[in-house]
């Protein structure tokens, strides 16, 4: 059976830039998910669970930044 990729991240880093310093509130996130799959995510409070997800969604507020990495919907890098 032939799975279809729906969502992909690779690489997926996001920094909170504050007076106090950086925050690396996520580093490194690798993901896929197929087309059919249920899929949760799970950890945590504090883990980077909501700023994954708002980095997919383009909503990062400031003073956040995708920092590098790549997230692809149906094949189409969002970040681009």
């Amino acid at each position: 059976m032939n799975r279809k990729e729906i969502l992909r991240i690779e690489d997926l880093a996001v920094y909170f830039y504050t007076y106090a310093g950086v925050v690396k509130a996520i580093e490194g996130l690798n993901l896929s998910i197929y087309e059919g799959e249920c899929f949760g995510l799970v950890g945590e409070t504090g883990c980077g669970k909501s700023v994954s997800m708002r980095a997919v969604l383009r909503l990062i507020p400031p003073p956040g930044r995708i920092v590098r990495g790549k997230i692809f919907f149906k094949g189409v890098n969002l970040l681009e």
